[in-house]
């Protein structure tokens, strides 16, 4: 279960993250909201009336993932890693098939055109910032349920911001040197108490 639980994040995350940066997308190239309907319309976007029972699931399975994250603190056990690599080639992966199985949907037989339209390159190149924006948010909701499962149990993790103890400088004890190693061969008077 403790690789399961930041992927139960991840995933739903990555998706919205996802859907934002497409809906951007139509945004800049279409800015009148006449025209851009027209043309999601007539592209296979037509499925936006059942955003809400998407959004549902999205938000069911992203509880999932923390209460199993929570789940595992409890239970003193580590999250398994999530790779840095999954939020970059994920969303672009998911935005790419989105594109194609819509215009395929649509009518078009295969839309290799696709990816002349200013939409795809847009919302292609929105990906990655986006990607970086849901990395931040799964590390701090890991860190977050993490936080709550040790809570529950009454262990205090380590704080995330430990502040370093600052020593002075009248607490710092220098070695001798001896005369010889400074190239003295000769006596000299005897050195201060430390």
């Amino acid at each position: 279960m403790r690789r399961s639980g930041p992927w139960l994040i991840s995933i739903p995350l990555m998706i919205a993250g996802s859907q934002v940066a497409h809906a951007l997308a139509y945004r800049l190239v279409y800015p009148q909201a006449q025209v851009r309907w027209r043309v999601l319309e007539s592209t296979g976007h037509g499925y936006f009336a059942f955003l809400p029972v998407a959004a549902g699931i999205v938000g069911a399975v992203l509880l999932a993932g923390c209460l199993v994250i929570v789940a595992d603190a409890a239970r003193r056990r580590e999250p398994g890693p999530m790779p840095a690599w999954a939020f970059a080639l994920l969303p672009i992966l998911g935005f790419t098939v989105q594109e194609f199985t819509e215009r395929w949907l649509a009518g078009s037989d295969f839309p290799w055109w696709m990816v002349l339209q200013p939409t795809f390159r847009i919302g292609l190149v929105l990906q990655l910032p986006f990607g970086l924006v849901v990395f931040a948010l799964v590390v701090l909701l890991v860190h977050i349920a993490r936080r709550v499962g040790a809570a529950l149990i009454g262990r205090t993790s380590a704080p995330v911001f430990a502040v370093a103890a600052v020593v002075s400088p009248t607490g710092v004890c220098l070695p001798r040197l001896s005369s010889l190693s400074l190239g003295w061969s000769l006596r000299g008077p005897p050195l201060p108490p430390v």
